[in-house]
């Protein structure tokens, strides 16, 4: 029997993401009726986080009053345009620029503001969380993806992971299945700033509505990569208008390596055993030199910002 599954490659994601600072939740326990319930329909409509929000709008936005930050929630959850894109490209904007909001002073006037949605400066004021099998219905389908990474209630990245074992579940077959996604379950995608593939091998990331040119790859342990993505915003609207001028530059393939070492990736049964040693020991005791222990700091930082320079 083979030692690889879907739920392995599932496990390590979840692993990779807490070691980065993600808190971590299964699905289920959120739903309605469960004791750490953070959701609202029983029947799985609802796609973001509603008290994450509201209190990541309270935190980031401590001089506004009530009245204009319950305005900025409604325009964030209420997005309309007649497609995912256009919706899509409008939340965006809001995240990077910040929500136009106005409200009355003591002395009568009315003022305007920018609620911020996100701490782009310090990503540690932002909430993240990472949520395998978040089952979505909408109309009549139900799906559920394998990881949701939240930013402040807001569903900002999915996961799609495949078998390596299994030569049919190929990166590109999870590629398929989350435009699959986006054509039955829309609303949760209406927020997304990223989209992941990964077999455990291999893995790549891309923009709503990017085909495959525009996908880039990515070594399975760049999360810290992807994660500067999600917070930073790096899908933000300039990169949607790049997508409808028709531009398909992509970065180049980035590996991490420790200082002297090889820059080959890790294999499949090297990166299962960093997760068993991740899994089984504190990480302050992990080797000097494991990829997990050192390249989380300093070898991920610089590799990303040798991607994006590139």
């Amino acid at each position: 029997m083979s030692p690889f599954a879907e739920s392995v490659v599932e496990e390590a994601a979840l692993a990779w993401l807490e070691a980065l600072g993600y808190a971590v939740l299964h699905g289920p326990d959120m739903a309605v009726g469960q004791p750490a319930a953070e959701r609202h329909d029983p029947a799985f409509r609802d796609v973001l986080l509603k008290k994450r929000l509201r209190n990541a709008l309270l935190r980031l936005n401590p001089d506004l009053p009530p009245e204009p930050l319950e305005d900025a929630y409604r325009k964030l959850t209420r997005a309309e345009a007649p497609t995912l894109i256009e919706r899509n490209r409008a939340v965006h904007r809001m995240l990077g620029d910040g929500v136009p909001v106005e409200y009355r002073r003591k002395d009568g006037s009315i003022a305007g503001a920018q609620a911020r949605v996100i701490d782009f400066e310090t990503p540690e004021n932002n909430d993240w969380l990472a949520v395998n099998q978040f089952t979505v219905s909408e109309g009549q389908h139900t799906r559920r993806p394998d990881v949701v990474l939240f930013v402040n209630g807001l569903p900002l990245a999915v996961i799609e992971l495949k078998n390596p074992a299994d030569e049919n579940a190929t990166i590109w077959s999870a590629h398929q299945q989350l435009e699959t996604y986006q054509e039955q379950i829309p609303a949760l995608f209406t927020n997304n700033a990223a989209l992941v593939v990964s077999d455990g091998a291999q893995a790549r990331v891309g923009a709503l509505g990017a085909g495959k040119e525009l996908v880039q790859a990515l070594a399975l342990h760049l999360n810290r990569k992807i994660r500067r993505a999600v917070g930073r915003g790096v899908s933000t609207p300039a990169i949607a208008d790049r997508i409808d001028a028709g531009e398909t530059r992509t970065l180049q393939p980035t590996t991490i390596s420790a200082p002297g070492k090889s820059n080959k990736p890790p294999s499949v049964s090297e990166r299962l055993e960093l997760h068993r040693l991740h899994r089984s020991r504190p990480r302050e005791t992990l080797p000097r030199n494991s990829q997990i222990g050192r390249s989380h700091r300093r070898t991920a930082r610089r590799s990303f910002r040798a991607g994006c320079a590139g």
